[in-house]
């Protein structure tokens, strides 16, 4: 009994991250040890037959989906009593938990979230999956970027459906018009949902107000959103994927691409006439306007993937600093002179890296590395002046262990 309790099929049940409309989520283990996301179906939707037929014909589709900002389906299991589907597990923040301490303010952030989601959308509507259930509590952040999660289901499973009393079912303050009103809910209900989504980001406070659910969704029909506080470079992509007609609103594809070409502009300062001096002061505005660097046209999926790659070699380079001044520690009493080539050896490899640095113009980049220097030379000094030989060789041994172990686990 315990084991249907704390396992779903081949995976092991580690600790409930939540619980939706659907099912109760859990952090899990597969059978190779690596973690996952499991969402175990309600019983009420595992005892409804025709919603299981739905989300099996969705499934070979969700399978296909992927994408860098996309919490992936890995594997369904809608046999039996428990029915579950497991998904890539992201270890980051609901958007919806980051901005109830506030909202986002960064504008290069704002721009890297939109971006996000505008190609995770791009992805899924290209595989000709609807989501349904964009909200802010559906997209989680990771190292500042966007990871959509639970795409697919609520579309098989019909989610966002009127019920036999007339209540709509979901979160109204993100439902575009044609879906309250009980219309076909499309890739366009998606993109009103991305605004919404992305306008709470930016003022922290749901467009179209609070209150009751049947208020909410009046204001959605009828009025117009209250985008007070959206940057202004943002709003008229907002406008228009807010359209209340769903043929008029942009499709994801060209959010994207509006968002790719879409730099951050400051307000402009008004400057006051001043009869002395007024010629230095259009000089030094020519002269910031110069210095502002041209727009990022990579595609988004280029910028996650640069900076993923310099998380990856800023981990890589304080770690092998912490490795060779502990080896070259170790050695500096019994094999001195290896000890001292193998700083030296460590020394001019980050030496070369920095000055491939220095000439891309990437000051991280240089400083990280003769910090790295620095850094083994005073470890491997005090390593081996405050401790003995045994002693740093028992931190070796544990050392190459642990990475053993993760090279097992990876």
């Amino acid at each position: 009994m315990e084991s249907s309790v704390s396992n779903a099929g081949p995976y092991r049940l580690l600790s409930p991250l939540g619980k939706g409309g659907f099912g109760a989520v859990h952090l899990a283990l597969d059978a190779e040890g690596r973690t996952v996301a499991v969402k175990v179906l309600h019983p009420h939707i595992a005892a409804d037959a025709s919603a299981i037929t739905r989300l099996s014909r969705e499934v070979e589709t969700m399978l296909r989906v992927r994408g860098p900002h996309i919490a992936e389906v890995l594997d369904v299991s809608l046999e039996g009593d428990r029915p579950y589907i497991v998904t890539r597990y992201v270890p980051g923040r609901a958007l919806s938990t980051i901005v109830a301490e506030g909202p986002v303010k960064d504008d290069a952030d704002l721009l890297r979230l939109a971006r996000g989601l505008a190609e995770a959308l791009a992805a899924i509507h290209d595989a000709g999956v609807v989501h349904r259930d964009l909200k802010p509590a559906n997209v989680m952040l990771a190292d500042g970027e966007p990871y959509l999660i639970d795409f697919g289901i609520a579309s098989a499973l019909d989610l966002v459906s009127v019920t036999d009393t007339g209540a709509v079912v979901g979160t109204p303050g993100y439902l575009a018009p044609e879906v309250l009103e009980g219309r076909e809910a499309g890739p366009p209900a998606d993109v009103f949902a991305f605004a919404t989504t992305l306008a709470f980001a930016a003022t922290g406070r749901p467009i179209y107000g609070q209150g009751p659910a049947p208020a909410v969704a009046y204001r959605i029909v009828h009025h117009e959103p209250d985008l007070t506080g959206v940057p202004s470079w943002l709003v008229p992509i907002l406008r228009d994927a807010l359209a209340t007609d769903p043929a008029a609103r942009p499709t994801a594809g060209q959010l994207l691409a509006r968002l790719g070409a879409q730099r951050p502009v400051a307000p402009a300062t008004p400057v006051t006439p001043a009869p002395a001096g007024a010629h230095r002061e259009e000089e030094t505005v020519e002269l910031k306007a110069a210095t502002v660097p041209p727009p990022d046209t990579r595609s988004p999926a280029e910028i996650a993937f640069a900076r993923r790659r310099d998380v990856v070699r800023r981990r890589w380079v304080v770690g092998t600093c912490a490795v060779v001044g502990l080896l070259a520690a170790t050695g500096r009493e019994h094999l001195p002179e290896a000890s001292l080539l193998l700083l030296v050896v460590y020394g001019l490899a980050l030496l070369i890296d920095a000055m491939f640095g220095l000439a891309a113009k990437e000051r991280g980049r240089v400083v990280l590395d003769l910090s790295a220097i620095a850094g083994s030379i005073v470890l491997w000094w005090a390593l081996s002046t405050f401790f003995s030989t045994f002693i740093l060789l028992l931190a070796v041994g544990a050392v190459l262990f642990a990475l053993g172990v993760l090279v097992l686990a990876s």
